[in-house]
């Protein structure tokens, strides 16, 4: 019976070990280190607030992507249309 290949182990990289690094800037350096990625990929794509202990969490408006369905699908609303309670 023939052996299958065995799959690639990835490793985490040296950053995500450095005790002088943020949580954000380990982020950053784990979305830099794709190929072909730039610092769009890098930005913030959530704004955590809080407000009397209460935690929300919003979409940021500079994220490119956005969860629901997209442009030209049925059910989809412009994004701009949509209300907000901030």
């Amino acid at each position: 019976m023939p052996q299958r290949p065995r799959g690639i182990i990835l490793s985490m990289s040296d950053s995500a070990h450095d005790p002088d690094m943020t949580h954000e800037q380990k982020l950053r350096d784990q979305f830099l280190r794709a190929e072909h990625s730039t610092e769009a990929d890098a930005a913030p794509r959530i704004e955590v607030t809080e407000h009397d202990g209460n935690v929300r969490i919003d979409v940021a408006d500079t994220a490119a992507v956005r969860p629901g369905p997209g442009p030209g699908v049925d059910g989809a609303d412009d994004p701009a249309d949509a209300p907000r309670s901030d």
